[in-house]
């Protein structure tokens, strides 16, 4: 027997519903529930015939049971029949402006785009929001993000907490056990649908081959700007960009590219990026008007500037968006004296004559960037100064000037475009010699490292004396401030005086590339929960990806970052998306005789704040940017006296300052005008947020889905502890059939369930939201049981109310549509539901239907006291009319289908896409899910 898609079998002991790609041997079938974890293959000769039934009068409740159902249904709902069927599976409310990316993707028969938004702005909700889309649309099968191993737990838990996608991690550290799991003729892809995937754990030769062969059909590359090879020795990179050439060769996968900083200044760079999404991009004129539409199809970028109206005080999302308004930033300056200046002048004086020696080009290349590192270092701190005084030098390896060079670009400059954050933290090396030297020279440095050992502390160190006084400040006026600094032997320095000097004001940590990945979240988790004020002393292993703005409000950089772009990366892990407070500050410390600092924010930071100020955009040192950093140190390193105070003014570093800063304003008035090169014109956003809006109405508030969890809970036998947030569930009291349909353990004591309306929760915690595993549960757990009778949730209910003066009977139907959208490979058809809320008066001239807003006067209405005689009479009578809503009820379904179809249009003709094929049917029988009347408060008439 053949059986229509949408209809309903029973197999197996339960109803389900017939998905596209039945046959007539095996059916592909959903359960009624709608739980998408139990999709299953039915042989035909097992299924039969099942019809839904309807409420029965002796399943009446009163009208909390009556709420219950009503929520679960909402709650339940993973297949929504709107144009955007993620929105009823996602546990994140995008804003406006993050649409924009869904748009532009839903605009392409295979997705491929670059999404440049400045730091903070939600690349992540963004792009998640598009992969989920595709994944519920059927247009895409399977998930990879590639990103770096230290934010691939990150990327896990959004996926999994905001979308309710489960993904694997694949890094070094877990591959082994993965692979042993599998069969002989399985790889990790294959095995697992979704995935987080280190990009350098994976790109090696023979994993990269493997997985380019299983690869899925949908792929987000995280920090893409990372990934190109244009104009960098650094095989790194190259390997990475051979990855995603492999990647991209398939027309028909996916892409999603993700980077604050897509053009980082080297225009090859940005060439390299753009191709992988049409290789025609590689050489079309961008200057040109029909170069930037071309690009435009693929690239979205919104500042900082671009999004203010969407949070100004007269939008709607204002109360609602946690976005901090300001910036407030300082610069703090310090002088280095007494012991430690004295100190710092003999490393100048060291590196000087080193530099000075005479030598082949590599051996003079090895001894810059020695110099380099012991100047960094000195001016960092004592420790990383006696650190480095006794590290052979990474550069002392290298067999030719240019290996030297890029071996000491990496140890000791602020890097953002090429490298990733692995061990950048490291104290550099100082030792250009070979290993248990004892040479003059050697004996030197280790009476310089002994020396600086000894002057640890506020008292000889004033650069620690000066942070102390603003991290003081700054808990006093209610910041919780991270404290960035450049190498490891300082973050463990400063965090160490910093809890002498706090003592119980503030719980002080520090994290490190020392710690795995995995191990600093949980660091900065156990922070963050403890009560109190919080200080987080970190390097640069944190400035990229981590989201920190929910713990802290405020940066310090305690050493100047010589990158433009890696200063804004550490202020971006406070300023951005999801801040509450709505002024971050940014504290840049800077020493005035070190003959460095001072240069350095000159001519970088400053210049790059006056930049972003001027024309609102965040522009990267343009290409040759390092020549700033090498004019000047040569300019310090290679002058015959010992004077400071006219650095800035040396012939070569202004030369150098001024070519870099034409450079540079020419770069920012293009990128300024980067919103109307590639204005997204076509996109309708306030007719697409109409329908947004709906969809979520329809889907339930925050608040819905906490009464709804406390409720349910608490019909079920579940102890409820109200808390200031949330509250805790005790299940101990829960059937055995309801702990297990939760998935909680039941041998032995069952677990106190807390709950908390923030995402991600506390540790150990459930938050209150549709994506919960737990919640989704507990909906369906709440329908089931009602289906049967059971539970706390009721599909039928009287109430008396003087709402309404005539009977007044209320519907909980459920419909079934068929959505044929057109796609890539043609038309393709699925299954949705939506829940409907109908209502009918009863009078002398038969039924009169309810409009909307009566409806909701009716549900919102005040219940009192019913007589159990009249009760039963009047659920009676409106079980008796059942059958003759047949009629109605499927004309309304048909008018829903109408009017889903226009919405599906409507979207769709915002965006500019094809609507050819696009059909909406509804399925002939409804389920009446729930009958609900009220009656006159004076009695049934």
């Amino acid at each position: 027997m053949s059986y229509t898609v949408g209809s309903l079998v029973s197999a197996r002991g339960r109803e389900w519903v017939v998905q596209p790609g039945s046959g007539d041997e095996f059916l592909l079938a959903r359960p009624l529930n709608g739980d998408t974890d139990f999709e299953a293959c039915l042989f035909a000769d097992e299924v039969t015939d099942a019809t839904f039934p309807s409420p029965r009068p002796e399943e009446v409740g009163d009208s909390v049971a009556a709420g219950l159902l009503r929520t679960a249904l909402r709650i339940g709902f993973t297949s929504g029949a709107g144009p955007f069927r993620s929105l009823a599976s996602i546990a994140v409310d995008p804003r406006q402006y993050q649409l924009v990316p869904l748009l532009l993707a839903l605009r392409m028969e295979t997705v491929r785009l670059l999404i440049g938004d400045d730091v903070g702005i939600g690349k992540t909700i963004e792009s998640g929001l598009i992969a989920k889309e595709l994944l519920e649309r059927g247009e895409a099968s399977g998930l990879t993000v590639l990103c770096s191993p230290a934010l691939a737990e990150q990327w896990r838990d959004e996926l999994r907490d905001k979308f309710a996608i489960d993904a694997t991690l694949v890094l070094r550290s877990t591959a082994t056990r993965l692979e042993r799991e599998l069969r002989l003729d399985e790889t990790i892809f294959d095995r697992h649908r979704h995935t987080v995937v280190s990009t350098d754990f994976i790109k090696a030769d023979r994993r990269y081959q493997q997985f380019v062969r299983t690869c899925p059909d949908l792929v987000i590359v995280d920090e893409a700007h990372t990934c190109v090879s244009a104009g960098s020795s650094s095989r790194q990179s190259q390997l990475r960009y051979r990855l995603l050439q492999e990647i991209a060769a398939d027309a028909r996968r996916h892409l999603i590219l993700v980077t604050a900083t897509p053009h980082s200044g080297k225009e090859n760079a940005f060439r390299d990026l753009i191709a992988l999404l049409d290789p025609a991009l590689a050489t079309v004129d961008l200057e040109s008007a029909k170069g930037r539409e071309h690009l435009a199809r693929y690239f979205v970028q919104r500042r900082r500037r671009d999004i203010r109206k969407f949070l100004r005080e007269d939008s709607p999302y204002h109360q609602e968006t946690p976005f901090p308004q300001d910036r407030h930033v300082r610069d703090v300056s310090y002088a280095l004296t007494g012991e430690y200046g004295k100190l710092a002048r003999q490393v100048l004086d060291y590196a000087r004559e080193t530099v000075r020696k005479p030598g082949t080009g590599l051996s003079r290349r090895v001894s810059w960037w020695s110099a380099l590192a012991l100047l960094r270092s000195v001016a960092s701190s004592p420790r990383a100064a006696a650190a480095t005084l006794t590290t052979r030098s990474a550069t002392v390896p290298a067999e030719t000037a240019q290996e030297a060079d890029e071996l000491g670009r990496s140890s000791v400059l602020d890097l953002t475009d090429e490298e990733g954050l692995e061990g950048i933290d490291a104290a550099a090396g100082g030792l250009t010699g070979g290993d248990g030297e004892t040479s003059p020279d050697s004996e030197r440095l280790k009476r310089l490292a002994r020396a600086f050992a000894k002057i640890e502390g506020p008292k000889d160190d004033a650069k620690l004396t000066a942070l102390i006084d603003e991290v003081k400040s700054l808990l006093l006026d209610g910041y919780d401030p991270i404290v960035f600094c450049r190498f490891i032997p300082t973050a463990e320095y400063v965090a160490e005086h910093l809890a002498k000097a706090l003592g119980k004001k503030a719980h002080v940590r520090h994290v490190t590339g020392q710690l795995p990945p995995e191990a600093r979240l949980a660091a900065i988790e156990e922070l963050g929960a403890e009560p109190g004020r919080h200080v987080l002393v970190a390097t640069d292993c944190l400035s990229e990806g981590v989201n920190l703005q929910e713990h802290f409000q405020a940066v310090v950089h305690y050493d100047l970052a010589w990158n433009p772009t890696r200063h804004e990366q550490r202020e971006g892990r406070v300023d951005r998306f999801g801040q509450r407070k709505q002024t971050v500050r940014a504290v840049t410390m800077y020493g005035l005789d070190n003959g460095i600092d001072g240069v350095v924010l000159d001519v970088l930071i400053r210049k790059h704040r006056t930049i972003a100020k001027q024309t609102g955009v965040a522009v990267p040192v343009p290409s040759g940017g390092d020549d700033v950093i090498k004019a000047l140190v040569e300019g310090l390193l290679m002058r015959g006296d010992d004077s400071q105070d006219q650095l800035d003014l040396d012939l070569g570093v202004t030369k150098t300052r001024d070519q870099i800063h034409r450079s540079w304003e020419s770069a920012a008035d293009r990128e300024s005008k980067a919103l109307t090169k590639y204005a997204h014109s076509g996109v309708k956003l306030d007719e697409v947020e109409r329908e947004v809006a709906e969809i979520r109405a329809a889907l339930g508030s925050p608040a819905d889905i906490a009464g709804f969890t406390r409720e349910a809970l608490s019909g079920f036998g579940a102890i409820i502890d109200n808390r200031v947030e949330g509250f805790a569930a005790d299940t101990r009291q829960l059937p055995i059939s309801v702990r297990h349909a939760l998935g909680l353990s039941f041998n032995g004591k069952a677990p106190e369930l807390d709950f908390h309306p923030d995402i991600p929760a506390p540790p150990g915690s459930h938050a209150l939201v549709r994506t919960d595993p737990l919640v989704r549960h507990l909906a369906r757990t709440t329908l089931d049981s009602a289906l049967d009778a059971e539970g706390p949730a009721r599909r039928f209910g009287v109430t008396r109310t003087d709402a309404v003066t005539t009977r007044t009977t209320v519907l909980l139907v459920r419909y079934r549509f068929h959505v044929t959208l057109p796609g890539r490979t043609g038309t393709r058809t699925l299954i949705a539901e939506d829940a409907q809320v109908l209502a009918y008066r009863t009078g002398a001239d038969g039924r009169e239907w309810l409009g909307d807003a009566e409806v909701s006067d009716v549900l919102t209405s005040r219940p009192e006291n019913t007589l159990r005689q009249l009760v039963e009479r009047a659920a009676q009578r409106a079980a008796e009319e059942i059958p003759a809503l047949d009629h109605d009820l499927r004309t309304r379904g048909e008018a829903l289908a109408a009017k889903l179809a226009e919405s599906h249009q409507r979207v769709r003709g915002a965006i500019g896409a094809g609507v050819r094929g696009l059909k909406v049917t509804a399925n002939r029988e409804a389920d009446v899910l729930g009958v609900y009347v009220y009656l006159p408060a004076g009695g049934a008439r």
